[in-house]
């Protein structure tokens, strides 16, 4: 290989090298090949400008996998010829066209092509031109070594305003990423539950590269899951440590809101106390308006309440969906787009696609509980489990399926602030992708893994 290397290094998978494609239900393996053809070339074009050819070629290599290209930017000195060796380690086909006109033939599984584009005289854009897979963010950009910084990108390929970070949901966190732990937490003993929860304005990650301000719950999006039976009574302590106004309003009890639910300035607590009389998993969340923008930055939590007749599970996991909508640096999130409801991100447990990189673990033959939660603050949630069926279903308060029945689900729909859980036993060892089947929300990070050993 000759030339200089690109400038942005391959980012790693890490962890189970596992996407989604755009129907969500294939798991990825990345498979070597070095089978060469020959693309067509547009060797006589000279790209975005009339420069003198420096007689040099740079060659670089470029991995399509993931629904990304790896790098995704390209940088050459001006007047130099590119040659681009492409190779595809996804388990669907891709191409690369580029903006000037060059373009390869399809590349199927494990083979690899060269794209002669030409002499390089400023930015070019590139990018798959099979059906969904730009927009789902498979582009590439040609730029030159001394071209103003910020060159190349495509109209609408980076969000509005330089200091607005943008998702990337088939990223890979880094190595030392620990996602959300979604084991729920065993009910506690007694009969009276007192707790402190403390407001806290944080700067976290909330996907690969991209840091947001957040108002949270004891510095945690969702807030901590609390638990406990019909008849416990709760006694929190709210506790204002940001520069803001909160409050709190508990769904898992029916108290007046007109004093528990008040806003309190920072420095300021209150004492909500509350006894639980229904089951089911309930939301809680900041009462202060515009409540929108407090749920949708990150105060939102769950509350589980047993049924008196909650059978054990082998395990059981706890996941509350949710929105990202993403403000400037260092800033909270974007008002505006919540109202217009257009989300960058939907999530479980906070983290974009978190489960995806990080599985969940369970044995072949074992019974699965997984609790379910839409904090919203908009979009509703139909979790699916690709290769599973639920064969008990509870949904806001009401067991509609249990494992004596004939029937069964596919998926348990939930609208904002609603929840229920699932039970299934999976029949064998492998890797089963849970998603929520509103697939542009699955496509924005609402997804997951779980990794099935042998019993």
């Amino acid at each position: 290989m000759s030339g200089p290397h690109p400038t942005t290094p391959i980012r790693p998978l890490g962890g189970v090298a596992v996407g989604l494609t755009l129907v969500l239900i294939a798991v990825l393996v990345g498979v070597a090949g070095q089978r060469l053809s020959t693309a067509p070339s547009g060797a006589g074009t000279t790209a975005n400008g009339s420069v003198p050819a420096s007689g040099r070629t740079t060659t670089v290599s470029v991995v399509a996998q993931g629904m990304r290209f790896q790098p995704d930017r390209i940088t050459v000195p001006s007047g130099d010829r590119l040659v681009i060796e492409v190779t595809n380690r996804d388990d669907r086909r891709h191409d690369l066209v580029l903006a000037t006109g060059q373009r390869t033939s399809a590349i199927g599984r494990g083979a690899a092509v060269r794209l002669d584009a030409g002499v390089i005289g400023g930015p070019v854009a590139g990018w798959c031109s099979l059906p969904g897979h730009r927009q789902a963010g498979m582009t590439l950009t040609i730029t030159t070594t001394d071209a103003p910084a910020g060159t190349g990108h495509e109209s609408g390929h980076t969000t509005p305003g330089a200091e607005v970070p943008r998702v990337d949901a088939m990223a890979a966190p880094a190595a030392t990423f620990t996602a959300r732990d979604a084991a729920t937490p065993a009910t506690p003993p007694g009969r009276l539950h007192k707790r402190e929860l403390r407001v806290r304005e944080v700067e976290r990650e909330v996907a690969p590269g991209v840091r947001q301000k957040l108002w949270t719950f004891d510095g945690m999006v969702p807030g901590p899951v609390l638990r406990g039976r019909v008849g416990d009574t709760f006694e929190i302590t709210l506790i204002n440590d940001g520069t803001v106004d909160h409050g709190i309003d508990f769904h898992a009890g029916a108290v007046a809101p007109d004093e528990v639910m008040r806003p309190i300035d920072p420095g300021q607590r209150l004492t909500y106390r509350f006894t639980a009389t229904r089951a089911g998993i309930w939301m809680y969340h900041c009462s202060t308006m515009p409540m929108l923008h407090h749920i949708g930055n990150g105060m939102y939590g769950a509350v589980i309440i047993d049924p008196p007749d909650l059978p054990k599970v082998d395990r059981e996991y706890v996941l509350v969906q949710s929105e990202l909508y993403l403000g400037g640096d260092g800033e909270p999130g974007d008002l505006a787009k919540m109202q217009a409801e257009r989300p960058d991100a939907v999530v479980f447990n906070g983290y974009v696609a978190q489960y995806a990189h990080r599985p969940l673990p369970a044995r072949a033959g074992e019974r699965v509980r997984v609790w379910l939660l839409d904090a919203g603050p908009n979009r509703d949630s139909s979790f699916h489990v690709v290769g599973a069926q639920f064969d008990t279903v509870y949904r806001e308060g009401r067991w509609e399926s249990r494992p004596a029945d004939p029937g069964g689900a596919q998926v348990l729909s939930l609208t904002p602030a609603a929840g229920g859980f699932v039970e299934m036993v999976f029949p064998e060892p492998g890797h089963y992708p849970f998603v929520s089947h509103a697939m542009v929300d699955a496509e924005r990070g609402a997804r997951g893994i779980f990794e099935v050993t042998p019993s």
